[in-house]
């Protein structure tokens, strides 16, 4: 889907009037717009990219310190410690580590 589609809502008779105005252009003119959508469309696919990734790193991270989180309490518990010193330890209730233990 370009860029008119996306962003530019145009009804049917007005999308009809702009490709009749683009086609009534001079090449150089009709060059010049083309390349202004093309480069709308390169900017926006650009942006949806680096907000994606942005997104993904931020989700990865969470996922990541979940998992450190979840490692450091089932290796304080083979050392012996209680739910109740690695719940205050961890500052998470006693219930979820418990439920972090039992998975």
């Amino acid at each position: 889907m370009g860029f008119f589609e996306t962003y530019v809502k145009l009804s049917e008779e007005e999308e009809q009037q702009l490709q009749r105005e683009v086609k009534a252009m001079e090449t150089k003119e009709r060059e010049k717009v083309l390349e202004l959508i093309i480069s709308y469309e390169q900017k926006g696919r650009k942006e949806g990219l680096e907000e994606g990734m942005k997104r993904g790193i931020e989700q990865g991270i969470k996922q990541g310190m979940k998992q450190g989180m979840k490692q450091l309490i089932r290796n304080m518990a083979r050392k012996g410690m209680t739910v109740e010193d690695i719940a205050r330890l961890v500052d998470l209730p006693e219930e979820d580590v418990r439920g972090l233990l039992e998975k």
